[in-house]
Formats: C-alpha cells, sequence, structure tokens
C-alpha cells in the first residue's frame, strides 16, 4: 500500500472514542476525495460506525486491536506494552512506510514516548517539540515547545526554531518566517544564559528565516511574530493560560450579551461578527499539534475535539506530507550547520491553517534502546 495520502488513525484514543474519529475522518474525506485510511482499534467497535459512514466504506482498511492505550497510563508503562496497542500500531504504519502521518488523541506522554522510540529524531534533533498554531489577531502564528520537553538549552532552542520556522513555511505559507524566543523582556541583557546563549546563535544563523529577538507574552496574540520559541515548561503554561483568558472573555461577552433587551437586540445585529469571532477563537479549527523532529509524522489531536476538530487535526496531517515537512527541517539544519548561503527558499507553499489546543505537560521521556 502506497504512502500517498494515506493516513493511519487510532480510533480508540480521545473521550469519545471510537465516535468521534470515524465521523472526523468521513468529514475529512469529503473534503480530500482521495484521501485513504488504515484504522487501528477494536474492530467490533469501529466496524458497524463504517456503516453510518457509507463514504469511508472503500477507502479504509481496519486493522483490529484489543491493546488500548489508557488516558492515565504513564509513558513507561505505554512504552512497556504499548506497541501492539492501537496507537503504536498507528505510529509504527508511518515507520513502515503505509502511511504518510499517523493522527492520534488521547494520553499524550504516550504518544510522546511511542513516537520518540519507534521513529527516532531526526539527525540534527537532540529532542523533537510539540508544535501547533495558536489564533493572533493578525490571524495565526506557530508556537513551540508547549510540553515536550521541560528543561532545555540553547541549542534545543536553536533546533526548535529552525523546526518552527519550517513549520510556518509548510502550514503558513509564509517565504520567511519572523521568529522571536519568548522571554521576560525584549531587552538582550534580560533572561537566563540558555535564552541569552540561544538569542546569540540565531543571530547569527544562515537559514530562511527573520529572527527578531525576544518576545513578551502580552504580545502573544497579536501576531507580532510567526514563530515563538520557548521551552515546554513556559510554552504549556502560557498556552493554558491563553486558553482559560479566552474562555474568560467569551464567558463575560456571553453574559453582557444576555443581560437586558437592548444588548440581546445588539447582539441580533451583531451576530455575524461574533459568529466569525467565536469560529477564530474556536480551538476545534486550530486543532492538531504535531511532534515535530521525528523521522515521521505524528499529530496530536486534542482529546476533547469534536468531529470537526478531529477532521481538523487529519487536514495538518495532509498539510506537513504533501508540503515536505521534514525536508524543509532537513535542509535548514544542514545550512546552519554548514554556514553555506541559503540559495533556495520554497516560496510556493500552500498551506491549510490548522493547530492544537490542550496538550498535557510531561517530563522527557529517554529514548530506548
Amino acid at each position: 500500500m502506497s504512502c500517498e495520502l494515506i493516513i493511519s488513525l487510532d480510533a480508540m484514543g480521545g473521550d469519545n472514542a471510537p465516535e468521534i474519529v470515524i465521523e472526523g475522518a468521513s468529514i475529512a474525506r469529503e473534503r480530500v476525495p482521495n484521501l485513504r485510511y488504515l484504522i487501528f482499534g477494536d474492530e467490533t467497535r469501529i466496524v458497524p460506525l463504517l456503516t453510518r459512514f457509507p463514504m469511508l466504506k472503500n477507502c479504509c482498511e481496519v486493522r483490529h486491536t484489543d491493546k488500548i492505550i489508557s488516558a492515565d497510563e504513564k509513558p513507561s508503562q505505554a512504552l512497556r506494552r504499548g506497541r501492539d496497542s492501537s496507537m503504536g500500531q498507528a505510529i509504527q504504519a508511518v515507520k513502515d512506510g503505509e502511511a504518510c502521518a499517523a493522527v492520534l488523541a488521547g494520553n499524550t506522554g504516550a504518544q510522546m514516548a511511542l513516537a520518540k522510540f519507534i521513529l527516532r529524531t531526526m539527525p540534527g534533533i537532540d529532542r523533537p517539540a510539540l508544535a501547533s498554531l495558536l489564533p493572533t489577531s493578525r490571524g495565526e502564528s506557530v508556537m513551540l515547545d508547549l510540553g515536550a520537553n521541560v528543561e532545555c538549552d540553547e541549542n534545543n532552542l536553536v533546533q526548535f526554531a529552525i523546526m518552527g520556522a519550517a513549520f510556518a513555511r509548510t502550514v503558513l505559507g509564509v517565504s520567511k518566517p519572523t521568529v522571536a524566543i519568548l522571554n521576560v523582556g525584549v531587552e538582550e541583557l534580560k533572561g537566563s544564559d540558555v535564552i541569552k546563549n540561544a538569542d546569540k546563535m540565531l543571530r547569527e544563523a544562515n537559514i530562511p528565516m527573520n529572527y527578531k529577538g525576544f518576545t513578551e507574552g502580552h504580545s502573544l496574540g497579536s501576531g507580532e511574530v510567526d514563530v515563538v520559541v520557548t521551552d515546554g515548561f513556559t510554552g504549556n503554561i502560557a498556552l493554558k493560560t491563553a486558553e482559560g483568558t479566552a474562555r474568560m472573555i467569551a464567558s463575560l461577552l456571553k453574559r453582557s450579551l444576555n443581560e437586558n433587551i437592548m444588548s440581546k437586540i445588539g447582539a441580533l445585529f451583531a451576530s455575524s461578527s461574533l459568529m466569525a469571532l467565536k469560529n477564530h477563537l474556536d480551538p476545534n479549527n486550530h486543532n492538531g499539534a504535531v511532534f515535530i523532529g521525528l523521522n515521521g509524522l505524528v499529530i496530536k489531536s486534542h482529546g476533547g475535539a469534536t468531529a470537526s476538530g478531529f477532521a481538523s487535526a487529519i487536514g495538518a496531517a495532509i498539510d506537513m506530507a504533501e508540503n515536505d515537512l521534514a525536508g524543509k527541517i532537513t535542509r535548514d539544519l544542514i545550512n546552519f550547520n554548514s554556514n553555506d548561503d541559503v540559495d533556495h527558499i520554497d516560496e510556493d507553499v500552500n498551506g491549510v491553517s490548522a493547530g492544537h489546543k490542550n496538550v498535557v505537560l510531561e517530563m522527557n521521556i529517554k529514548e530506548q534502546k
């Protein structure tokens, strides 16, 4: 089976699996008619669902396994027994060249552990990172790491910047993305030695990015830069703080618009604008974070995503596969390490926005031999 436009799915991961996974796969298939699937999980639950979505009947293959990684399973436990699970087999299909990407929901720590163990990191990358798109006032920005690496050194941050820039070129379609490191201030003297050293290295880097130096937390929503680089501890806190703030604003706005008859009338007149705002902030429309830096594509869907949200994660996987995210990272690493001039930048990428919300903070997983 060719890996061209074949996506492997863990049908058993997430809060409402396998129903949401199958429905999401059907929605994505409507958008991309030549898409095919390898679906891993309990066939006694999956096959009956397929009868509700006849579009999937001739474009998917179900491979049975009754082993499932639970939401509370530790990464170390997942490594010991997870290779035969629906999650492990979906990742293995990418390793074996049967699928161009895997889309998974559920246990983030187990996903990270299995993906790193099965696929290994790319040459020149010490640690993979979790990267996603975040909504901003200007559109969307890439942010990494969002929880895969609690502690990072300057080399990790530089590698994140290189991978994040390639991600922005692939998914956002920006030929030379602007990149900044998240810091407590924009002045060069502020921040830890790790951040200062990474800043110096990136100022001297010779790769297709426009490095801007430091950015602060209050600028994340403004979209001033295309890529925000940070360690997983800070990135995860920043992400969840932004999510909580968005929910609070939505709740306050809804309460205000229902206070009296005049506010309700105003809301009626502004309904189209309010709906556009809701869609822009809806995490289901930005679902699909990537474990970037591995020898294969693994896309993390929010465990509580709707069917439409899971379809967005599949769309993100297709974008990254078709636009050769791994190839862009490899070329940028070569240019960075060789210090040669960048003679060519892929400027004809056309990305479809996708992103991810609500990842789980996990400790680093040591690579198993």
